[in-house]
């Protein structure tokens, strides 16, 4: 645990620097000490726990179920780092805390499985919504005439993608920027639904976890496991595979957060998994 916050609180000071490069200098405001600064090692000790506790009280909140007792966090982490007699083992500690985690993920993702259930039930009796023999939703927004790609050609589109929450995670749109890609190298739900569109046309599609990520997710916690997607898609033009290779437009970085060409998330088990 103290190795936890110590990285923690390294990623803390290195991100502050960043920010302190990157960002046009503010006014600086004058402020009366606090009586504890009497030296420059109490004002660095003091910055440090503020810097740690601010990221910790963000990154707290993203723990499984959301709950959590803030003055018992509060009171391991002053014995650890007192090096004071603890009721626990810093082995067993470690252990507890990743088996809690483990199973408040299992809960959590359950229950997303049971709502993207009860959502694309809901979903399918709506005017103009269409559902596919996979299990694939769509709505045609903005129809048109003519050929509609194959699973082995190559697409451009716009498009931006959603939890059902409303929560947006990716968008080319937002960057200003179409996206090419192989429509066999991606999501199946993309690649199904993709071949049902003519160029010019708009669709949005309900994606449920089986033809998405799967049990698992992507981006780092971004879609969670089980999670049902919303995709507003607007294809803009067809590429025959080998007249892509020269005009192919690399996929945005997955690092920072997922996009449904994330070749690394699993689909889920008997589904087609993306290459």
């Amino acid at each position: 645990m103290k190795k936890t916050f110590l990285f923690i609180a390294a990623i803390s000071l290195i991100f502050s620097s960043a920010d302190a490069k990157t960002k046009k200098p503010k006014k600086v405001v004058e402020t009366v000490p606090v009586n504890v600064l009497t030296n420059n090692v109490d004002s660095m000790s003091y910055a440090l726990g503020l810097n740690v506790g601010s990221d910790f009280a963000k990154n707290i909140k993203g723990i499984p179920g959301g709950k959590y007792t803030i003055d018992l966090v509060i009171k391991g982490f002053t014995t650890a780092m007192k090096g004071d007699s603890a009721q626990m083992t810093s082995e067993f500690a470690n252990e507890y805390f990743r088996n809690y985690i483990t199973e408040a993920q299992k809960t959590e993702t359950a229950a997303k499985k049971v709502e993207g259930e009860k959502f694309l039930a809901e979903n399918k009796t709506k005017e103009g919504v269409i559902t596919t023999p996979s299990g694939l939703q769509y709505q045609v927004l903005v129809a048109a005439e003519g050929p509609k790609p194959k699973a082995t050609d190559s697409v451009k589109v716009d498009y931006e993608g959603f939890l059902i929450d409303g929560t947006k995670f990716d968008s080319s749109v937002d960057r200003g920027k179409p996206i090419v890609f192989p429509l066999n190298q991606v999501i199946p739900g993309w690649t199904e639904g993709v071949q049902l569109m003519s160029v010019g046309s708009k669709y949005k599609f309900f994606v449920p976890y089986t033809l998405g990520y799967g049990e698992k997710g992507a981006g780092n916690g971004a879609i969670p496991g089980f999670a049902t997607l919303i995709f507003e898609v607007n294809l803009l033009g067809i590429m025959p595979a080998v007249e892509a290779k020269s005009t192919q437009v690399a996929a945005p970085s997955l690092e920072a957060k997922p996009t449904m060409f994330d070749k690394k998330a699993p689909s889920a088990k008997g589904t087609k998994k993306t290459k």
